[in-house]
């Protein structure tokens, strides 16, 4: 067993690493910035470095600052938990060849996957289905990108090669709109990710985002975990996330999952991954694989009885999945809403103290939370500062599990989303299960 880890992160993934951590008898290291000296997991770890000011670049961007406070503190594996560095081939290589264990796949598979070109093909060797697109980069040929366009059919969407997080994407309806639109992707994405490289993909216009949550160790084992229906988003991001996806079947599910599982075998994947879709008109159209957990993680935790930052440790200590496929079980139904610092209505951030703060609970109820009375929510980073997960033995009793957790939360001191999630918990269509992407945006009248 690894007997002493850096956490690489910050917020309510950070305390949720620790806490896994701990169960397993593994010491910790907490970095942070000079902004965030009292963030929870930093006041319970067993040791903490500053690695650097407020700005994440220079601080949890900084790879540097990172790798030198695990070799202070002889750590001997670390965790980048999600987002930040957590699916940056060069930190994991850089972890790696400075000799500590990096807490995620290979960097050769963060780096096939992360090239949204390489993933496709990647994908389609192992007989996933992709959204119809360019193939390939795109050139610099306008007349070839156009006609590629007309032969694709409008709507199509351009892609950073380099993009994730709903970043690096425009939508196009019309060859007037084309080149300006591939041009201004491009410079964006050289912008945000330093690869100005894109793509073209067929514009799907009412699709769900279903992905599938895989394991696989270093024995040649992977198994999937069932999927997650994450269709309610506003500007590419997630607000809330279920599993199992409403409609899915039994059968849809084990052909999916088996070809994601397969695709990790081909690839030699190792960690946890997750897999995502677009799925319209009853088919799956691969879009990206993320190589690390996942902020929705929770959900499946809730049906499977999994623990998945538990099973990335013991991955990375080198012990073999412990589960079998036939031995996944899933039972009743799980939600998750994102409690995030921020207006309700206009989605402006809403730093600032935490004067009162009281969890939900009751059965079936979950809180992944950093927060505490006093705590001061900084302006730096990212808004989300608490999950709020409700299982229930049917989609309806989750349902009705979160409307009243939601109903106790009580905040005061910053503004949240909360008031969102209870409205969507009331709308007649999120009941019914089944909604597209575009969903929630009509419904704020934002489309």
């Amino acid at each position: 067993m690894l007997d002493k880890i850096l956490i690489a992160n910050r917020g309510e993934i950070a305390l949720r690493i620790l806490r896994a951590c701990q169960e397993l008898g593994i010491k910790t290291v907490a970095i942070h910035s000079s902004a965030d000296a009292n963030l929870k997991h930093v006041l319970l770890a067993d040791e903490t470095v500053c690695i650097g000011p407020p700005p994440s670049s220079d601080s949890y961007l900084n790879m540097a600052a990172i790798i030198a406070a695990a070799e202070v503190t002889d750590a001997v594996a670390i965790h980048p938990g999600y987002g930040f560095l957590s699916e940056n081939a060069d930190f994991a290589e850089r972890v790696q060849e400075s000799g500590f264990v990096f807490i995620g796949p290979e960097p050769k598979t963060i780096r096939l996957m992360g090239n949204k070109v390489s993933a496709i093909e990647a994908m389609k060797a192992a007989g996933i289905s992709c959204v119809p697109g360019s193939d390939g980069v795109l050139s610099e040929n306008n007349e070839e990108n156009a006609k590629l366009a007309r032969d694709i059919g409008y709507p199509v969407i351009i892609k950073a090669v380099g993009g994730g997080g709903g970043r690096g994407m425009r939508v196009v309806h019309s060859e007037a709109s084309l080149l300006n639109s591939i041009s201004l992707t491009k410079s964006e994405a050289l912008a945000a990710f330093g690869n100005g490289e894109t793509y073209m993909e067929k514009f799907l216009e009412y699709p769900r985002h279903i992905e599938f949550q895989v394991l696989a160790d270093n024995y040649g084992n992977a198994i999937h975990l069932g999927e997650r229906d994450c269709s309610m988003q506003r500007r590419h991001q997630k607000v809330v996330e279920e599993a199992p996806a409403p409609g899915i079947s039994t059968e849809i599910r084990t052909k999916i999952g088996t070809r994601c599982t397969r695709a990790c075998l081909d690839m030699g994947y190792r960690g946890v991954g997750t897999f995502e879709f677009l799925y319209q008109n009853e088919e799956f159209f691969f879009i990206e694989m993320n190589t690390r957990i996942q902020v929705e993680h929770p959900v499946t935790e809730m049906v499977t009885g999994i623990d998945l930052v538990r099973a990335q440790l013991l991955i990375a200590s080198g012990e073999p999945i412990s589960q079998q496929q036939d031995e996944i079980n899933w039972s009743g139904h799980a939600i998750e809403c994102r409690i995030n610092a921020e207006d309700p209505r206009t989605f402006m951030p809403s730093p600032g103290t935490v004067n009162l703060w009281h969890a939900p609970g009751g059965p079936g109820i979950r809180v992944d939370s950093h927060l505490y009375v006093g705590y001061e929510v900084p302006p730096y980073y990212d808004s989300l500062i608490a999950k709020v997960i409700a299982h229930g033995d049917s989609r309806e009793s989750a349902i009705a599990r979160m409307s009243t957790a939601l109903n106790e939360i009580v905040m005061e001191g910053i503004r949240t989303n909360v008031p969102l999630h209870q409205e969507i918990c009331q709308h007649a269509a999120f009941k019914a299960g089944g909604t597209d992407i575009n969903y929630l945006e009509k419904r704020l009248g934002l489309k």
